[in-house]
């Protein structure tokens, strides 16, 4: 398997929002918003700013070895190891989080998690008297259903419809009504040497553990452990108590709040808009399986959706007796994860870079270390076939990110017989309307006008010819231009990035294990350009 490799600028694809383009140019009216420039040399103030952050390292390493123990006993030695060092002062940890979603969701799952994982890897190269441990955050807490229950492989969509429960934590959803879905995915898969590795492991995975929590984090570290990726899932009542003075805080004063907003509006002074939206009070409260905002009315606090008022002395009880019920939203989730880890950086995607810049404000207030923002690496993926019919067609790089009917109306007319287009003709045409646009001003200027318009219900003519001139030739052509909407199809599934759509399934069926190896050696973390990954025979 051999991967030639190039680059897009992320403004050459298209796709990249201008927050995410603005913040790894450096422009200076983001400055303000951010510690650190996302540059290597830079870790070594965020190093120093790091240095005396006062977590409990040592309760932080025992709730993931228990954890580990509890859910994936044969981890591999590498993670215990980065479990132990975690208890080190000179340890510091990379984090990149994401939802639960199905069989990992969308490819930029993978990258997310490969980019952490060579970051980690670069900074122990850069910075040998130090250990970086990479860390993959579960947002198990996370209550969007809809966002987590579907993958697209194949050119399916595979939907987990009929969850037991999906008003709370997904972590918490049973994951036994998978069942049906697991046997459908397990046909699509085959029967390959690849298949039959990867459906142990899902099948280990999903029909082994009892809530989708338990199952991600078992193929999270099956897929990613022999890197040393450590899984953190934050939904732990010791670790909790850890946060209970931000929780306290902002039951009482609702600071965050207040920050943001005054972050926000500078970002708009900037010419940007915020991310995430901002709530009074950026906290939820867990009820069995229920998830839900809570809400200050007067001098109570409301459970939205549920029956439950607290008063002010009643909900800080609550908190200090049950602090594993209070889960932050994206505003404060940020700050829970800098005051439980030694973190030092976190690989976000483009909406996550954006809304970490919404929040620097928070870490001054409560004296935490604001990490270094990294932007995830982006790639895409062609396989060889792929590859050749680009060739075959003459299908450029930079035509998969064009629309669809333009790459084609190109085709056509590169590849047709006669010259679909009428420039001589018009340009003859005008000649002769302009000749009698000189005769009729020598009569009446007034008339001037009228070879104009007569001229251009031509033009309007001629355009129609061209258009129907091409429709007729696509026919001709029908072969190269099915070919060409299949090929951007593929590539560029439903119009969006690959990343964004396409399961790694089908490419860890193609490629085996070694996919992952093949993309942790060509994405570079400190190189933030759109790398294109063509197999060949080189």
């Amino acid at each position: 398997m051999q991967f030639r490799k190039t680059y897009l600028t992320l403004d050459e694809t298209g796709y990249f929002p201008k927050t995410l383009l603005e913040y790894i140019k450096g422009e200076p009216a983001l400055a303000p918003f951010y510690e650190y420039h996302p540059d290597i040399k830079e870790f070594k103030k965020a190093i120093e700013g790091r240095k005396n952050a006062g977590m409990n390292r040592q309760l932080l390493a025992d709730v993931l070895m228990e954890r580990y123990k509890a859910n994936a006993p044969d981890t591999t030695e590498a993670v215990k190891k980065n479990i132990e060092s975690i208890a080190s002062p000179d340890c510091f940890t990379v984090t990149t989080g994401h939802q639960l979603c199905l069989f990992t969701g969308p490819l930029f799952f993978i990258y997310k998690i490969l980019t952490t994982i060579n970051v980690a890897k670069k900074l122990r190269e850069e910075y040998p008297g130090y250990k970086f441990v990479p860390v993959y955050w579960m947002a198990s807490e996370d209550h969007d259903f809809a966002e987590i229950n579907h993958a697209y492989l194949f050119g399916r969509k595979l939907e987990w419809a009929s969850a037991e429960k999906t008003g709370g934590p997904v972590g918490n959803i049973p994951v036994l009504s998978l069942k049906p879905l697991l046997d459908d995915l397990f046909a699509i898969m085959g029967s390959s040497p690849a298949a039959s590795e990867l459906r142990n492991i899902i099948t280990q995975a999903y029909c082994n553990h009892a809530t989708l929590s338990e199952a991600v984090f078992y193929l999270a570290d099956r897929l990613f452990g022999e890197y040393g990726l450590v899984i953190v899932d934050a939904a732990n009542t010791r670790l909790k108590r850890e946060f209970l003075p931000v929780i306290c805080d902002e039951l009482e004063n609702q600071n965050s709040c207040k920050l943001v907003e005054q972050t926000n509006t500078r970002l708009k002074e900037a010419g940007l808009e915020p991310q995430i939206y901002n709530r009074e009070i950026n906290l939820f409260y867990i009820d069995g399986d229920t998830r839900n905002r809570i809400e200050k009315q007067g001098s109570a606090y409301r459970i939205l959706n549920t029956d439950k008022i607290f008063t002010a002395d009643q909900i800080a009880a609550e908190a200090k007796a049950s602090p594993e019920k209070f889960s932050p939203n994206v505003v404060l989730r940020p700050l829970y994860q800098q005051i439980i880890l030694p973190n030092i950086a976190y690989v976000g995607g483009p909406s996550e870079i954006a809304y970490w810049l919404q929040l620097k404000g928070i870490f001054t207030h409560y004296k935490a270390a604001y990490p270094v923002l990294l932007p995830r690496c982006s790639a895409l993926v062609i396989d060889r076939q792929s590859a050749e019919r680009m060739n075959k067609l003459e299908i450029k790089l930079s035509d998969l990110f064009r629309d669809t009917e333009e790459t084609i109306k190109e085709h056509v007319v590169k590849n047709s017989p006669v010259n679909t287009g009428f420039e001589e003709e018009k340009y003859q045409l005008k000649k002769i309307y302009d000749a009698m646009a000189m005769k009729i001003k020598q009569v009446d200027p007034t008339l001037v006008s009228l070879p104009e318009a007569e001229l251009q219900k031509q033009y309007n003519a001629i355009k129609g010819m061209e258009t129907k001139l091409i429709r007729a030739q696509k026919q001709k052509l029908e072969n190269s231009v099915n070919q060409i909407r299949k090929l951007k199809e593929k590539l560029i599934p439903s119009g969006e990035l690959q990343e964004r759509h396409d399961n790694f399934i089908p490419f860890y069926l193609a490629y085996g294990k070694s996919f992952f190896s093949m993309l942790a050696d060509n994405l570079d973390p400190f190189d933030f350009r759109f790398a294109v990954l063509r197999e060949s025979d080189d």
